[in-house]
């Protein structure tokens, strides 16, 4: 591949092409009962509650109480109670999706993928791998035929190969960023005992490779054109994410989707920096123009709007649990490492509450990869037939409540009547 996959655009993009089974190709987003499903997960503390039955639940619809047909308890793919007034045959089989959305490996992938391959994953499961290059799809069988031990050594080798090969351009460009940012600073150092020249003297004590006969305005603009093409591989398409949306509102079953999501930092300019490089070229205009531009850039927001986003997830069937792997900032001399993850972050966090997924923050990916399949393999499944239902396109927001006692439940937000 010219470029790394690594932003989710190119994620979905090989979702899109490549994830889905052939036959779910032709299948259209079209509901020919309106009858609504609802995953329901019910805890107290960590603990998930077992013991409810259809008497013990309310829904409403747009604030509307509803009457439920039917509720069945579901573990892992098996269906253990069943209380129905209209049955229903409720599709339990399972299609994880492991999406690894990392510019670097870490090495605490190791327990977490164990795990998952080694205990979790049953006949009759499909997985799906989503790495910066490419989407691996596996069906369990493989565990059968190969044995556990060596597909979990085989995808944790592709993992670690993806992520090191397809992120490469993406690190490369941050490494650009770290040194020419090493060199500017190296330059105003320099600057604030010689301002006659201030690109006199050895810049290579600033460790930047750089080198020194490279004139101010070039590394400037150099480093805004880094921080162009790092916009444009991190670029976000709302698109892409409705797309996905649909696809998984066609494949029927039980869609869990894991997203592993690493914290990213930007090589930032100090502002004292552009402080004394204003002062000390005042007199250039192609300088300082350059300086308010990258000045301008570190301090636009995020305009990514995520309600679409979490209406199109909620509405898909889908359950996402959100990985967030947090890491020390990198010490950089002269150089602020500023967190650049909240544009990428905010839709997979919206996504995973839409869906009433599980959501963590923490180094200890094992533990909480537990916790996510845990959330994911109990969970109660309610029906109803919506009231006054109309095929109008508009969203339907849901509401899960228990009649009595005090618990923690998570479910999707809602639908779209289409």
């Amino acid at each position: 591949m010219s470029k790394p996959a690594i932003r989710i655009l190119l994620l979905l993009s090989a979702v899109l092409g490549a994830a889905l089974l052939p036959a779910a190709q032709d299948i259209q987003h079209v509901r020919t009962a309106v009858n609504v499903e609802i995953p329901v997960r019910v805890f107290k503390g960590e603990a998930f509650v077992d013991g409810l039955s259809l008497a013990d639940f309310e829904v409403y619809e747009d604030g509307k109480l509803q009457t439920l047909d039917a509720v069945y308890l579901v573990r892992k793919t098996l269906i253990e109670r069943r209380e129905e007034t209209t049955p229903f045959s409720p599709d339990t089989n399972r299609h994880f999706y492991l999406f690894f959305e990392m510019s670097e490996y870490d090495p605490r992938l190791r327990e977490a993928l164990s795990y998952f391959i080694k205990e979790v994953l049953l006949p009759g499961d499909e997985l799906f791998i989503v790495t910066p290059m490419k989407t691996y799809r596996m069906r369990s069988e493989l565990l059968i035929a190969a044995g556990r031990e060596k597909v979990y050594e085989q995808l944790l080798g592709i993992i670690r190969r993806d992520i090191l090969v397809g992120s490469a351009s993406y690190r490369d460009i941050l490494n650009d960023l770290k040194e020419l940012a090493l060199t500017l600073v190296g330059a105003v150092s320099l600057s604030s005992t010689n301002t006659e020249s201030p690109m006199a003297g050895d810049l290579f004590s600033t460790g930047s490779v750089y080198d020194i006969n490279t004139s101010v305005e070039e590394q400037l603009q150099m480093y805004a054109g880094c921080l162009s093409r790092l916009e444009n591989m991190r670029q976000v398409d709302q698109a892409q994410f409705s797309a996905f949306a649909d696809r998984l509102s066609a494949q029927p079953g039980r869609k869990e989707i894991f997203l592993f999501y690493q914290r990213e930092y930007v090589p930032k300019l100090d502002p004292a920096v552009f402080t004394v490089y204003q002062s000390v070229y005042n007199n250039r205009p192609d300088i300082i123009h350059t300086l308010t531009g990258l000045f301008d850039f570190f301090k636009r927001e995020t305009t990514i709007d995520v309600d679409p986003i979490r209406k199109a997830y909620a509405d898909s069937g889908a359950t996402v649990h959100f990985l967030y792997l947090p890491r020390p900032t990198p010490k950089v001399p002269g150089v602020i490492m500023e967190e650049q993850s909240e544009d990428v972050f905010a839709p997979f966090r919206q996504m995973s509450l839409a869906t009433g997924g599980y959501i963590a923050s923490t180094a200890n990916l094992e533990a909480a990869m537990r916790s996510a399949v845990a959330a994911a393999e109990s969970y109660y499944l309610l029906y109803y037939t919506p009231k006054n239902y109309a095929s109008d396109g508009t969203f339907r927001a849901l509401k899960v409540r228990l009649k009595s006692g005090a618990a923690r439940l998570s479910h999707r937000m809602g639908y779209i009547a289409d």
